[in-house]
């Protein structure tokens, strides 16, 4: 037990001399604690790196974002909801101008214009869209003197006493007093002017240009006359002749881009029986080219013909005795037409928007030849020919002597007549008007009697040219307008639809064109208004039908985040965490350096 207590003696006074050996800490310096200080400054090389690659990621974003950026083009949306506005708040005048001259009649004016405006105010019916604006000037022909009403009118006083005269309308010549009363009428202001004249024969006629005659019985009453004035002015120059109005519900065969394609085929059914041909271009250059260009205004027309062979027909005929022919009934027509033979193929100018229209002349076997088209009526068609809505027109032509077989050699090749032949176009004429929904007979019936309507041999009249240059412009700048505000209200739904420069000008220049037309018609100038119009919906449907547009599939943008979200997120993550952790390491110690360096200013 002794050497045990001297052995630990020993060690405890060899600790002692060592302790006594170590060296002291001045009594100045403070206390230094190595988990809540550092005597050094934390440097910044690891900070700067971390946030170095994390400013590369925040700098790269900018870029991958122009990367995946849809190009659009600014469209002024507010001149289309503007444009929309205004159509659909304000109705579209057009201004006429009538003007009635009584020749023979001793009447108060102003009493006759205010029974004529009364008349016209309660045939005439409001349209929501489009309406007309029109004044009335009346003038009674005394001869020596004239009575005007209003008298304050500009337009009453381009008429001079004694131009008209009762023994103009003696002669019962309609063309002739049509032309006279176009030198007498006719001016650099387009109005519309009825004059009605006592003495003679009475008949109505309604001429070619903007004016129209009454011949009325010398004991006629003025009231009456006034009230058919009236129904002249509202039925013909205004609704055309037609029962619809202005403005039908199913407008006239005109293609969105402004064009028309008529086709003309002359379709040889067999030709194992006989082959005929036609001098196409004769025709087109006497009948159809005046009417392409007075149309020109409204439509852009061309026209191409073709020669058909095999081309039976798909409805059946029946032999009637009695007419010693092959008849067929209203009720085949909507079959005659076979789609499976009749290869009525048009140019590739034709497709697109353009709208076409066919016309073809059938010439049957000679099986089935003669064939007529027999009416509900049970009486035989005098054209033999018929409509197809929206589609053209069908005339069935027989060649003279086709029941006799032996005078044409089989497969030889004839020409058609030129007499039949101008007379088929005729016809053609006809149901291209009543395409257009004017009438193809030259009469018009009211509940005042008939008027007859003379003819132009350009295939429409002015009076006709101007209620389609209202129905025409009225129809398109509301197509326009609607088209436009689709393709608005469709790019700001998608914003990520692509809007290229062509399709913004094409916007631009519909705009304009259809505030050109706008003042065009509020001016009174139906030609280029229609003509404006046309290309603001033309314009417009290019817009909104242009393929830049319609083949992309759009997307919005949170399927653009979902399908580079798992590329580059979870890399993003690591780094801005790695940068958040950098940035509190770097505040800890530099809080455990300055709690030093405080802790050393306090003690020194």
């Amino acid at each position: 037990m002794a050497e045990i207590s001297e052995a630990q003696d020993s060690d405890s006074s060899k600790l002692l001399d060592s302790d006594s050996k170590a060296p002291q800490r001045p009594d100045s310096e403070p206390e230094f604690d190595p988990k809540l200080m550092r005597k050094s400054k934390p440097g910044l090389k690891r900070l700067f790196l971390t946030f170095s690659v994390l400013f590369s990621f925040l700098l790269g974003f900018p870029f991958l974002w122009k990367s995946v950026e849809i190009y659009r083009f600014p469209l002024p949306f507010r001149e289309i909801d503007s444009l929309s506005t205004q159509l659909r708040s304000d109705t579209l005048l057009f201004p006429l101008h009538f003007h009635a001259l009584f020749v023979g009649f001793d009447s108060d004016p102003d009493r006759l214009r205010r029974s004529i405006l009364s008349e016209i105010t309660k045939l005439t019916s409001q349209n929501p869209k489009c309406s007309d604006n029109y004044t009335l000037s009346v003038t009674v022909d005394l001869g020596s003197r004239c009575l005007r009403g209003p008298t304050s009118s500009p337009h009453s006083s381009s008429y001079q006493c004694g131009s008209v005269t009762a023994a103009a309308f003696v002669q019962n010549d309609d063309v002739a007093v049509d032309e006279r009363l176009a030198s007498v009428f006719g001016g650099k202001t387009k109005e519309y002017s009825v004059a009605v004249v006592k003495g003679g024969s009475e008949r109505a006629v309604v001429g070619k240009y903007r004016h129209a005659w009454m011949v009325v019985g010398d004991g006629s009453d003025v009231g009456m006359a006034a009230v058919k004035v009236a129904e002249v002015l509202v039925k013909v120059f205004i609704n055309g002749g037609r029962e619809e109005g202005l403005i039908r519900n199913e407008f006239m065969p005109v293609g969105a881009d402004g064009k028309i394609v008529l086709s003309f085929n002359l379709l040889n059914a067999d030709p194992h029986d006989w082959v005929y041909d036609w001098d196409f271009e004769k025709i087109d250059d006497t009948l159809l080219t005046p009417m392409i260009e007075a149309l020109g205004p409204v439509a852009n027309i061309s026209v191409e013909s073709q020669v058909l062979y095999h081309t039976p027909k798909a409805s059946f005929s029946y032999w009637n005795q009695k007419l010693e022919s092959y008849v067929f009934s209203t009720k085949d027509l909507p079959f005659f037409v076979n789609s499976n033979e009749w290869h009525l193929d048009t140019s590739i100018a034709a497709g697109g928007r353009s709208k076409i229209l066919q016309f073809a002349v059938y010439v049957p076997s000679a099986k089935e030849c003669p064939l007529l088209l027999q009416l509900p009526n049970g009486e035989i068609s005098k054209t033999n020919g018929f409509i197809s809505p929206m589609w053209g027109g069908v005339i069935v032509w027989n060649p003279q002597g086709c029941l006799k077989d032996s005078e044409f050699k089989p497969s030889a090749k004839n020409i058609i007549p030129i007499q039949d032949l101008e007379n088929m176009f005729e016809v053609f004429i006809g149901q291209f008007r009543q395409l257009f929904g004017f009438k193809s007979l030259n009469v018009y019936t009211n509940a005042s009697g008939d008027w007859n309507l003379l003819p132009s041999e350009r295939g429409l009249t002015e009076w006709e040219l101007d209620v389609l240059s209202w129905q025409h412009t009225c129809f398109n700048l509301h197509s326009c307008a609607t088209t436009l505000g689709s393709l608005s209200r469709l790019v700001q739904s998608l914003p990520r639809m692509i809007i290229k420069d062509e399709i913004g000008k094409q916007v631009k220049l519909s705009l304009e064109a259809a505030k050109l037309a706008l003042s065009n018609a509020s001016s009174g100038v139906y030609e280029s208004s229609a003509a404006s119009s046309s290309q603001a919906r033309s314009l417009a449907e290019d817009a909104f039908f242009d393929p830049s547009i319609m083949s992309v599939s759009y997307y919005s943008f949170e399927h653009c985040f979902a399908v580079y979200s798992p590329f580059f997120l979870p890399v993003s993550m690591h780094v801005v965490l790695a940068a958040l952790r950098e940035l509190k390491r770097y505040k800890q110690e530099k809080a455990k350096y300055l709690a030093w360096k405080a802790k050393a200013n306090t003690a020194t």
